[in-house]
């Protein structure tokens, strides 16, 4: 399992492709993951190869010979891949939007991926309609991030009338709508609290940047406490105990990690419809249209205040939530590696 070049396979810096990876290498015996060289420690339990560059990966790919190699967020290498080791199965993870992606924005490029490559994997239905945009035929298979509802931490028995954002502070995932939905809405609703998870990147090294500075000030204006980045162990048990979890993305979602976490995680859940954030939700949620903090405020207001609703939604969501457990989809993921390709 390859990872791209700023993933880092570490407990306290992993991002959501690493969380991916670590899950699906557990649930897969022998499993090797290789990754970037880590300032910290690599996840416990799991075999992995710090490699410097794509030769030192092709390396390692020639002395181990697998017999699967699946490649995320890197088509050409997975193209090359598959032209130097025909007899290995490389499947290409794909996690963004295919036609931003060096080697697929063209049709020529992702075609000749699907011809080349065992099996293209998306992570979402939406990514793979963006990746047939301008081709016919059966396409990549769709394969939804797993998460290991074992693993989490345990659900307060008593929720804290607290409003969660977890996430980036960039503007894509609308940390700026959260924060101003907040300052209308938590004048109304007493004894109710808000919190910000989160930096610019994942781990305590994350920068303090201009974007994020300038979140911390409305932040605190608005009454809103940011904590900063907490480790994802951290944040999941944020999630556990808080009635309300909010991920307001302005920008296409290929997936909705975090969102999905929020459902496990048995928070009443307030998301937009971008992207691939429908199929993780379900019914499981409120929508309310991207960059709207007034609808996000009554959604706010509505859920704070019906708790019957609000209780409504936490089971809707756990229940969700199984759809994605990891076992389900490392078995699904099993049948992807055995199939005879699409194309």
């Amino acid at each position: 399992m390859i990872l791209p070049p700023r993933e880092l396979f570490s407990t306290t810096a992993a991002g959501a492709i690493a969380l991916v990876v670590e899950r699906l290498a557990r649930a897969t015996p022998g499993a090797l993951v290789i990754g970037p060289p880590l300032p910290r420690e690599s996840f416990p339990g799991v075999m992995f190869q710090p490699v410097g560059n794509g030769l030192s990966i092709l390396r390692v790919i020639k002395n181990c010979r697998p017999g699967i190699v699946e490649v995320h967020q890197k088509p050409r290498l997975a193209l090359l891949i598959a032209k130097l080791f025909p007899r290995t199965r490389v499947l290409l993870f794909v996690h963004n939007d295919p036609l931003a992606m060096r080697g697929l924005k063209s049709t020529f490029e992702r075609r000749l991926m699907l011809r080349h490559v065992h099996q293209v994997v998306c992570v979402s239905n939406y990514l793979k309609s963006r990746y047939m945009q301008g081709l016919t035929g059966p396409g990549p298979a769709v394969l939804h991030n797993p998460l290991t509802l074992a693993a989490l931490p345990p659900r307060a028995a008593m929720r804290k009338p607290e409003i969660l954002f977890v996430g980036r502070l960039v503007h894509d995932k609308g940390p700026d709508i959260f924060i101003a939905a907040c300052a209308l809405a938590l004048p109304q609703l007493p004894g109710w609290s808000a919190r910000m998870i989160g930096g610019d990147r994942f781990g305590p090294d994350s920068p303090e940047t201009p974007y994020v500075i300038a979140m911390r000030d409305q932040a605190a204006k608005a009454g809103v406490h940011l904590t900063g980045p907490l480790p994802h162990q951290q944040a999941l048990a944020a999630m556990a105990a808080a009635d309300i979890a909010v991920v307001p993305s302005r920008w296409a979602e290929p997936f909705g990690l975090t969102a999905l976490e929020a459902l496990a995680s048995g928070a009443a859940l307030i998301t937009t419809r971008q992207g691939g954030l429908p199929e993780v939700a379900g019914e499981a949620a409120l929508y309310v249209p991207a960059d709207d903090a007034t609808a996000l405020a009554d959604a706010m207001m509505k859920l704070a205040q019906n708790a019957g609703l609000r209780a409504g939604l936490q089971t809707a969501g756990l229940a969700q939530a199984q759809l994605f457990d990891t076992p389900l989809i490392a078995t699904a993921l099993a049948h992807l590696r055995n199939a005879h390709p699409a194309v």
